[in-house]
C-alpha cells in the first residue's frame, strides 16, 4: 500500500464492530511496532498495559470521554465498542521529551492497526482514577494516553476544510464521519 494511503486510511475510529476482537497477539504485536520507533534521547520511557478480556473493557470504558466535537454523543453502543485497549503509562518523573514518545508511539500504533485492517481512536481525556486500578498500575507510572482499537465500522472520509474555516468533524445524517483538512498549498509555506 502507498504510504500516503495508509495515513489517509488512518482516521480515528469510534465505532468497531465488538463482536470481530482482536486477532490473537495483536496487542503485543502493536507494542513491539512501538517499541522498535524512534524514542527521544532513546529513553524509551513508555510503558504498555494490554487491556482485551471483556470485563477490563467494560470496566474501562466509561472512563473514556468521547467526541468532544460531538457533544450530543456519548460514546459507542454495545457491539460497536472497541475490541481492546493499549493504555500508555510513563514514569511520574518523566521529563518534557515523554511528549514527543508519546506522539510516535500514537501515531505509530494508527499506522500499524490500520495496516492489518483494525482502527484505532486515541484518547487524553480520560479517568485515571478508573483505569489505575484496572491495569494495576505501578505507584512510579502514570496513563498519559489511552487507544481503543478494534475493527471498524464507521466510514471516516477526508473532506476540505469549509469557507468558514472550521476544522471540527462531524458526521452526516449516515453516519459518515468527516475529517476537514487543509490543503496543502495552505500547509507548505515555501518550498526552496
Amino acid at each position: 500500500m502507498d504510504f500516503l494511503q495508509l495515513v489517509k486510511d488512518a482516521r480515528t475510529c469510534r465505532r468497531f464492530d465488538e463482536a470481530a476482537g482482536l486477532p490473537q497477539g495483536a496487542l503485543p504485536w502493536l507494542v513491539d511496532c512501538v517499541r522498535c520507533s524512534p524514542s527521544a534521547k532513546n529513553q524509551q520511557a513508555l510503558r504498555f498495559a494490554a487491556v482485551s478480556s471483556p470485563e477490563a473493557r467494560a470496566a474501562l470504558f466509561p472512563a473514556l470521554r468521547w467526541a468532544g466535537a460531538l457533544p450530543d454523543w456519548n460514546g459507542p453502543e454495545p457491539g460497536e465498542r472497541p475490541a481492546g485497549y493499549l493504555v500508555m503509562c510513563a514514569p511520574k518523573d518523566a521529563g518534557p521529551t515523554v511528549r514527543i514518545d508519546m506522539g510516535i508511539a500514537g501515531q505509530t500504533v494508527q499506522l500499524a492497526a490500520t495496516s492489518r485492517g483494525l482502527a484505532a481512536c486515541m484518547f487524553l481525556s480520560f479517568d485515571p482514577h478508573v483505569i489505575a486500578p484496572i491495569i494495576d498500575l505501578p505507584d512510579d507510572l502514570a496513563i498519559v494516553l489511552v487507544i481503543a482499537l478494534g475493527k471498524p465500522v464507521e466510514i471516516r472520509r477526508l473532506t476540505d476544510v469549509p469557507a468558514n474555516g472550521c476544522l471540527n468533524y462531524w458526521r452526516d445524517s449516515d453516519g459518515v464521519h468527516y475529517v476537514p483538512k487543509r490543503a496543502l498549498k495552505d500547509i507548505l509555506i515555501r518550498e526552496l
